[in-house]
């Protein structure tokens, strides 16, 4: 009996490692968008930073869900889907901004699990290479000489994060933003895609993404960077919105939430995997060849710090004139 004894403990401590190791087996990671853009940057980050730090055994599966720049991945997580304990959601500041705006259905900032922020990103004013626009001077002349012939693209409708970067930039310029000619994209790859079509001529996205899609070999150019101070990497040269004579800046976090039934006990191994992932600079090293910045919160801290953001992003969009939620 005393020889079984050891074993049956043996035995019950792999039982409860495996059950602890659970919500590591087999994850998904849904992007909430098509892919190209931001959210499917923001679940590739994860899934290379898990694997590579021997945190999962298998690389995490990415799928894409979009519509309502996020709402359908929200809704369909929190009524559907609760209590994934493998699946994490890449959100970013945008969708933040559309839920202060009620842009995902009755839900609000308070359904979900917000697990990680794991980078930071700012907002960019791009054009296509071959756009006579070479800065933010050239752009407002020519709005100025014919706002019919310049048209804004972006990832998202009217109070879109990429709507409200667009429309800071008109409203330092002295342009009247509800003026301005905007078509919204469902992500940041088609909006790309239309601007190097000739289809829009300006495109108000994110930093990190224009410059992954330069590296696949998009042609396209930054002629501002909408952040305190020039961004390091390869878009150093760009000059900052500031710099050009426009007082505008437009950090985005990007990061993952998980569903609202997701048990404290599971929730916590992702809390902890994540902050041991991001302490390692491996993943400073993923995370820098993104274009993202530093930015590292998770759990109870990143909860707060949504929250805060939700309600800073409701007065501004009730300055713009925008619905908001209560």
């Amino acid at each position: 009996m005393k020889l079984k004894l050891p074993l049956a403990a043996l035995a019950l401590s792999c039982m409860l490692g495996a059950a602890h190791a659970a919500p590591l087996e087999k994850p998904e990671c849904i992007a909430p968008a098509k892919p190209g853009g931001g959210f499917d940057l923001t679940c590739k980050l994860a899934q290379s930073g898990l694997l590579d730090g021997k945190f999962i055994s298998s690389p995490m599966r990415v799928t894409y869900m979009p519509g309502g720049i996020g709402a359908v991945a929200y809704n369909t997580v929190i009524a559907q889907r609760p209590a994934e304990d493998n699946t994490i959601v890449a959100f970013s500041g945008g969708s933040l901004l559309n839920l202060a705006q009620g842009k995902f259905g009755r839900y609000n900032e308070n359904e979900v699990r917000w697990l990680a922020g794991v980078g930071a990103d700012y907002g960019a004013v791009i054009v296509a290479d071959s756009s006579p626009i070479k800065s933010l001077k050239d752009l407002v002349a020519a709005i100025k000489a014919d706002p019919t012939k310049v048209v804004f693209g972006a990832g998202g409708t009217v109070g879109s994060q990429d709507w409200m970067k667009a429309a800071l930039t008109a409203k330092a310029a002295g342009l009247d933003p509800k003026k301005m000619r905007f078509v919204a994209f469902e992500g940041g790859g088609e909006a790309s895609t239309a601007l190097q079509g000739g289809h829009v001529q300006v495109y108000s996205g994110d930093a990190s993404e224009a410059e992954e899609q330069m590296k696949a070999g998009a042609k396209i150019r930054v002629i501002a960077v909408l952040a305190d101070k020039r961004l390091e990497g390869k878009l150093a040269g760009v000059p900052t919105a500031k710099e050009q004579g426009m007082d505008v800046e437009w950090p985005i976090i990007r990061g993952f939430y998980m569903g609202p039934k997701v048990s404290d006990a599971d929730f916590k191994v992702w809390v902890d995997t994540f902050n041991k992932m991001m302490a390692t600079p491996e993943f400073a090293k993923l995370r820098a060849e993104r274009g993202l910045f530093p930015f590292a919160k998770t759990g109870a801290e990143l909860d707060a710090y949504v929250k805060e953001r939700v309600a800073f992003y409701r007065k501004l969009a009730a300055d713009f004139g925008l619905a908001v939620t209560k």
